[in-house]
Parts: C-alpha cells; structure tokens; sequence
C-alpha cells in the first residue's frame, strides 16, 4: 500500500511540474544566452584561425556554381 502512496504522490509531483504555472521558468532566457555564448564562440575561432577569408571565398565559389549551372 505504501508502494501504490509513493507512486501517485511521485506521479502528481511529475504531473504538476509539466503542466503547473512554474513549469520551465525561466529555462528559456538560460538556453538563449547558452546558445549565444556558442555562436559566439564560432565566430571567435572563425577570426583567430583565419578561415573567414576561406570561407567567403568557399561561399563565392559554390554561388557561382549554382548560377553558372542554373
């Protein structure tokens, strides 16, 4: 019996916190500024390695594929 208490008392704690007023507060401000951070992080590498000039280049080259093929 005590089992079948815990279990329902575990159920409606589970319930209550996906669907509760409070659900998710705040987590999407936390996985904004996360992804952000990582953006920037990229372009941080992008500049110190030097590859912004390969990369734009790359870009051209496949633009004009496309137009010249099309």
């Amino acid at each position: 019996m005590k089992v079948k208490s815990r279990f329902a008392a575990w159920r409606n704690t589970v319930i209550s916190r996906m669907r509760g007023k409070g659900r998710d507060s705040g987590a999407g401000f936390i996985e904004y500024a996360g992804i952000m951070i990582i953006v920037a992080g990229i372009f941080v590498m992008i500049d110190g390695l030097g590859l912004d000039g390969k990369i734009s280049e790359a870009l051209m080259n496949a633009v004009n594929d496309v137009i010249a093929g099309g």
